[in-house]
């Protein structure tokens, strides 16, 4: 704070206090913890549950005469709200819990554990056929697998292979909604039937409609894991809500013991609110007052050191106010990314060691991060404010999708300006990018997941195109921007480049900017981008998906070759299927290769108003809409003369994830 005749400090401890009462959060949190279980109390047992030694035994274990096809759960006894109906809000919750399986040294062992929320009162006399991989909350009887009579969203901590489930592996977590088979999961690549002590975090945030999922092993911390998937529970759970642990085994065995167990909710009670900030505002004019009663002592401590501070903070300050009234409302609005302190995201990246860099691009570096409240892994990217073009990067990113919801697009969880970095926090991608998968041979891509990126890259733009209030046309789609979760599904990020045009208008003049080989002929003659640009971007990466190439390869004596044109010259002499990428080793649906690279050349035929609308790529991807008769040789003229020189474009975004990893420098 910079000190004037007319602004006066105020008592550090009772600024403090201030600070507390005013920013404290103004709903009640209905909250429960459970260090251990040596009473019962609040607690209601079903099935083969019991109590042990400070734990909750959820099934039999060696002492009882048959360990085989045991089922037992427990709920926490008071109902648990989860959404208003009069408002139509819905709560926040976060639960930790730790628990031990115990394989009993056996190489096989089975089947898992599971935390969910259910209808109230809970009731699972009517799951009699749950034993084994129904983990004792889906009924294994029936095509589906679907939940009892009740409503029910699970994680589980599986370890068992069950292939009729979908199972990847004997170790794994998932996401289940109504079924056993989980909507998202991860493998774990180790036993977690050791007798270890793992310790899970599970979190949901309302506003962004994200479930989260962060497992660790309390002996060694370096061993976590998160999963994290979008979904609006008020779809699939009532108002009121059980919450509670199951477990289960089949003809294999193991026991299943939850050690300790916390949780905490948004209270969603509106008179409560009201009253809790009409008495918290009271205290904090209490305070004021007192505070302005003891101003002129530290008036005179403090005066000249303000005084002679004042020019060495002011820029920064000023640059600070600035950012935060240019992305200030769009954030509100959209109640969407929140703002971190700097020493938060320090911690969550142990002061952004070199060991947890994941990659670099054109305005800044990207870090693994874990926070910690709640627990969640991030990435961090962290662009460096000498760059006035990576500062309207970052001003762009959170004005833009602070606005955006979707499946298909990397959410952005939160912001920090401080100092001389600027830092945007996004859900951390487990699988990294598609142009890390593309072009390392290590880590080919297999052709279903191929497809599928192709489908959930054209349905974010949909989204982005013609879904929106206004049309968000993104300029820089690329295989580095499009990153992959742990289901192998696409999601596009980086907005940096990103323009907001209202729906039927053209888009503005504006610098040149985006990727070389994935810039619109006519954008780099014009210097407008628009929706066709953004399909022309679009092709060129199915191509790339399709080919494994690049689309600009280097030859000898200085030589280039295009990737449009090669493809194009083999579809003009039907042998399309030739520019297949050969370390597929022709393991592809070969009419779904085919329809791949049609649609590509048609995204990018040098004619922006021959080339499809995003809806109409998804129609024939998806084979409602028949393939397009394009001609057999590329039209011409191939391109426009474009302006300055586009070897200089190759970076003017940051690349969430580098194509090459830490451990392959």
């Amino acid at each position: 704070m910079i000190l004037s005749s007319s602004r006066t400090p105020l008592p550090p401890t009772l600024v403090l206090v201030l600070f507390q009462l005013v920013c404290v959060t103004i709903t009640d949190a209905l909250t429960f913890s459970y260090p251990s279980f040596d009473s019962a109390e609040g607690i209601t047992r079903f099935g083969n549950a019991y109590f042990l030694d400070g734990g909750i035994q959820l099934t039999k274990n060696q002492a009882d005469s048959s360990i085989i096809n045991s089922t037992g759960s427990v709920v926490y006894d008071q109902p648990v709200p989860l959404w208003d109906k009069a408002s139509g809000k819905l709560a926040d919750f976060s639960t930790q819990f730790s628990f031990i399986i115990d394989g009993l040294n056996r190489n096989i062992s089975a089947d898992g554990i599971a935390f969910f929320l259910s209808s109230y009162p809970y009731d699972n006399a009517s799951a009699r056929d749950s034993n084994g991989g129904a983990l004792g909350l889906f009924n294994r009887s029936g095509a589906n697998w679907t939940a009892s009579k009740h409503n029910i969203v699970a994680v589980e901590f599986d370890t068992f292979e069950n292939p009729e489930y979908n199972d990847s592996s004997a170790n794994h977590m998932g996401i289940d909604i109504n079924r056993i088979i989980s909507v998202a999961h991860r493998d774990l690549n180790t036993s977690i039937r050791d007798s270890s002590k793992l310790v899970a975090s599970i979190s949901y945030n309302a506003s962004a409609g994200n479930l989260t999922v962060f497992l660790s092993n309390s002996s060694d911390p370096r061993r976590n894991w998160s999963l994290s998937y979008g979904v609006n529970l008020r779809d699939y759970l009532p108002e009121v809500v059980a919450v509670g642990f199951s477990a289960a085994t089949g003809n294999q065995t193991e026991t299943h013991k939850i050690l300790s167990w916390n949780f905490s909710s948004t209270d969603l009670s509106r008179r409560r609110k009201k009253f809790a900030l009409g008495l918290r505002l009271a205290i904090a004019a209490a305070v004021v007052l007192v505070c302005g009663l003891c101003s002129v002592w530290f008036i005179r401590k403090y005066l000249c050191k303000k005084v002679i501070s004042r020019g060495m903070e002011e820029d920064d300050e000023e640059e600070d106010t600035a950012i935060d009234i240019l992305v200030g409302d769009a954030v509100q609005r959209a109640s969407g990314p929140r703002r971190f302190p700097y020493s938060v995201l320090a911690n969550a990246t142990n002061n952004f060691a070199a060991e947890g860099k994941l990659g670099q691009g054109g305005f800044g570096e990207v870090y693994t991060g874990v926070l910690l409240n709640p627990k969640l892994e991030v990435a961090i990217k962290k662009i460096s404010r000498d760059s006035q073009q990576g500062r309207k990067e970052y001003i762009s990113e959170i004005t833009i999708i602070s606005q955006l919801r979707h499946r298909n697009l990397v959410q952005l969880i939160g912001y920090c300006h401080k100092k001389d970095d600027l830092l945007l926090v996004y859900e951390y991608m487990p699988n990294r990018s598609l142009d890390y998968h593309l072009y390392n041979r290590d880590r080919l891509l297999a052709w279903p997941e191929r497809y599928k990126i192709a489908l959930g890259l054209a349905s974010a733009l949909l989204y982005l195109h013609e879904e929106c209030k206004q049309c968000v046309i993104h300029r820089d789609v690329k295989p580095s921007n499009v990153m992959l979760d742990s289901e192998f599904d696409a999601k596009l990020g980086d907005f940096g480049l990103a323009r907001l045009v209202d729906h039927g208008c053209d888009s503005p003049t504006t610098v040149l900017m985006g990727t070389r080989g994935y810039v619109a002929p006519e954008y780099s003659h014009t210097g407008k981008a628009s929706k066709e640009s953004d399909v022309y971007s679009f092709g060129v990466v199915i191509l790339e998906i399709a080919c494994g190439r690049r689309p600009i390869e280097e030859r000898e004596k200085n030589s280039e070759v295009s990737l449009i044109e090669w493809v194009w010259e083999l579809y003009g002499e039907g042998l399309c299927l030739a520019a297949a990428d050969e370390g597929l080793n022709s393991k592809f649906d070969e009419q779904q290769m085919q329809r791949l690279m049609i649609v590509g050349l048609w995204c990018v035929h040098p004619a922006y108003n021959f080339r499809p609308s995003i809806r109409q790529v998804i129609h024939v991807l998806k084979c409602d809409a028949p393939l397009p008769n394009l001609p057999s040789k590329m039209p011409v003229p191939i391109y426009y003369p474009p302006i300055g020189d586009l070897h200089n474009l190759a970076s003017t975004s940051t690349d969430i994830y580098s194509l090459t990893s830490m451990s392959d420098r």
